[in-house]
């Protein structure tokens, strides 16, 4: 079942508490069940299988440290993702995600529909126009535009993730959305 479902929920709350209570080895039915997104987290951060893999291993073994000290005030998974969220913000700075994202991964893809090389050059540079533009935004900005359109968390989600209230977090992706229209105006 899908820890997205009420069922999954229940399932997950169970398991945690058969754990913390010593059944360590029912632990492997969380992975299981969320390790995908974990991963995915980890790669959309990374940009390689192998530091992706590296770190949902680091998550789970902080979620395992810790599972005792989930409540079950919110539903394990955004639980979760929020180890995991903080984990790959303390674990790469946002210089060389962003810079490897604009170096290597944006020519590849468009090499690959047969692009001009003249078309690549203008697409790479405003690839880096809004990497910059992004990394230009206060923190707590940032933070609320990329849990909402780079990881599709809901604003009740990202206010369990950051502890941000709901109207200030709408408020941070207006006002970014706004600084980031101001900024890429004058650029193209």
């Amino acid at each position: 079942m899908s820890d997205e479902s009420p069922d999954g929920d229940i399932d997950d709350q169970l398991i945690v508490s058969q754990v913390v209570s010593g059944q360590k080895d029912l632990f492997r039915l969380l992975v299981r069940r969320h390790e995908r997104a974990v991963y995915g987290m980890g790669l959309s951060f990374f940009r390689n299988a192998e530091d992706a893999s590296d770190f949902t291993q680091d998550v789970f073994l902080k979620v395992y440290r810790s599972l005792s000290h989930f409540e079950g005030r919110s539903r394990f998974s955004t639980w979760l993702y929020k180890i995991a969220y903080n984990t790959a913000v303390n674990g790469v700075t946002r210089k060389k995600e962003y810079r490897s994202l604009a170096e290597e991964e944006w020519p590849d893809v468009l090499a690959s529909d047969g692009e001009t090389p003249e078309r690549l050059l203008l697409r790479k540079a405003a690839g880096e126009a809004v990497q910059e533009a992004l990394q230009d935004l206060p923190e707590r900005y940032r933070v609320c535009v990329d849990m909402f359109f780079f990881y599709d968390r809901s604003y009740q989600e990202i206010e369990v993730i950051t502890g941000f209230p709901v109207n200030t977090i709408k408020s941070h992706v207006f006002r970014a959305k706004k600084l980031l229209r101001e900024k890429l105006e004058g650029i193209g």
